[in-house]
């Protein structure tokens, strides 16, 4: 294991954490951590049902954290840290942040936008490129979302 994978482990074990908050608020169980030079900037969990706002997912929350307290919509060598694949929304507002590289763990098979329904960041249609890496702590994160749609099924 490379400093860089534990550093990942590390931040998405966060980025679970915060999935499992939204699944005790009976949100989809989808966490999300913006990091900078090793420190989180800001955090996120799926909060469009409580917040009545269908752009509350993780990856947005975050964003909306971290620029604020940035004070800028850009966040350059930035690393974000989500428990699920991106949407094409969530990738959107990635790609104009300009974050730097995206971690995640579970694919999203229906609606994910990196690598499962559509492969935006490699599309050629923005100008800001982002390093991805896919799969970490991907089980936990799955398995997660399985027994919340299992329990909600019932």
């Amino acid at each position: 294991m490379t400093e860089n994978d534990a550093h990942d482990e590390v931040f998405m074990r966060r980025a679970l954490a915060l999935a499992a908050r939204a699944r005790d608020c009976g949100e989809v169980p989808v966490g999300a951590v913006l990091v900078n030079d090793g420190q989180i900037l800001a955090e996120g969990y799926n909060q469009p049902i409580s917040s009545a706002d269908p752009t509350a997912h993780a990856e947005i929350v975050a964003i909306r954290e971290a620029a604020r307290l940035l004070d800028n919509y850009r966040m350059p060598g930035t690393t974000l840290y989500v428990t699920l694949e991106p949407c094409t929304m969530c990738i959107g507002a990635v790609m104009h942040a300009r974050i730097a590289r995206l971690v995640y763990g579970a694919e999203e098979p229906r609606a994910g936008a990196v690598v499962s329904a559509f492969r935006l960041p490699e599309s050629g249609q923005y100008n800001h490129k982002l390093t991805v890496q896919g799969g970490v702590l991907a089980d936990v994160s799955a398995e997660m979302l399985r027994a919340f749609f299992a329990d909600r099924r019932r």
